[in-house]
């Protein structure tokens, strides 16, 4: 099967690759702008993995170049597009917005239109959970109101009505899936996990939103790649998903864990109020996702924990 991955140099879009790689009869191209949101040292090191692998081929290009973009769908005529790319982080959307508009709305448009084009069988589109904001009900069901807090979430649900618009009634089957805080090995910098190592590695400050009083729905990356790779076989009956554990954690509970798993006694934790355009709780239903996936089975978060902290002093990045 030819596969095309967008934002494979990213943390969800690498371990996607991963995974589809193991499959020798699978040929994948994954393409990523590589751009410097967050340290691309960790990007060009998952890349130099992916490199590895004989089935695998990168193009570095950006979404919003449709004519770059088009000539490699043209000549490679995948069989199914994993949309992974986009423009991350909450609290940045207040500084660059535009960013957001660029890599997240105009992108995903373009990439819809030219896979409508060329009539590629499987357009698989990565969502988010915080299309929902807060919200007095859990766990969150995907019919909730949307209730977005921030610009990153907006151009998020923006994304969806795109993919929605452009596919329906087309050639192309589509899906959407909202993923709840994906956590693992080479994960972002910028997420709170590798934040809190980080200032464990450097014996710095490290400052808990919130009071540490904020839940969080932790998805391990591999339970999400397996569900992303049974999809290539059979697009759901539900066209909008929920990917999450539906059992969250409050954040100071997850500070615990990390430290008891990394050996750490001696934080620097600084307790701050609340920020702007933050969630204050994350908890998906995952009943819709386990209908349609039988057998699912989730990985226990203080399992998932060691193996990124295992990654995390292995790399050392």
């Amino acid at each position: 099967m030819k596969i095309l991955v967008s934002g494979s140099a990213g943390f969800i879009g690498y371990h996607l690759v991963s995974g589809l790689t193991t499959n020798i009869k699978n040929t994948v191209i994954g393409i990523d702008s590589v751009n410097g949101y967050y340290s691309t040292k960790v990007k060009k090191l998952r890349l130099k993995i992916l490199k590895q692998k004989k089935n695998f081929n990168f193009k570095k290009i950006n979404l919003e170049n449709t004519k770059k973009l088009e000539i490699v769908i043209k000549n490679f005529q995948p069989d199914t597009v994993f949309h992974i790319a986009g423009q991350p982080g909450v609290l940045y959307s207040f500084k660059n917005p535009l960013s957001y508009k660029k890599n997240n709305i105009n992108a995903t448009k373009n990439l819809s239109l030219i896979c409508k084009k060329y009539k590629i069988k499987k357009f698989i589109f990565a969502s988010s959970s915080s299309v929902y904001g807060d919200q007095k009900k859990f766990p969150i069901k995907e019919n909730f109101k949307k209730n977005p807090k921030n610009y990153y979430a907006k151009t998020k649900l923006k994304c969806e009505q795109i993919v929605k618009k452009i596919f329906n009634k087309s050639d192309t089957e589509y899906m959407i899936y909202r993923f709840f805080t994906v956590y693992g090995p080479l994960g972002r910098p910028d997420m709170f996990i590798h934040k809190f190592l980080n200032s464990i590695k450097k014996d710095k400050r490290i400052y808990l939103h919130n009071n540490g009083m904020n839940y969080r729905d932790f998805t391990y990356v591999d339970d999400l790649i397996k569900i992303l790779t049974l999809t290539m076989k059979k697009i759901p009956s539900d066209k909008i998903l929920n990917i999450c554990r539906s059992n969250p954690i409050k954040t100071t509970r997850l500070v615990n864990l990390i430290n008891k798993i990394y050996g750490n006694n001696t934080n620097k934790i600084i307790n701050t109020g609340f920020v702007k355009g933050e969630m204050l709780k994350t908890h998906g239903s995952n009943k819709l996702l386990k209908k349609n996936f039988k057998n699912l089975k989730f990985t226990n978060l203080d399992f998932g924990l060691k193996k990124t902290i295992a990654a995390y002093k292995k790399f050392n990045y």
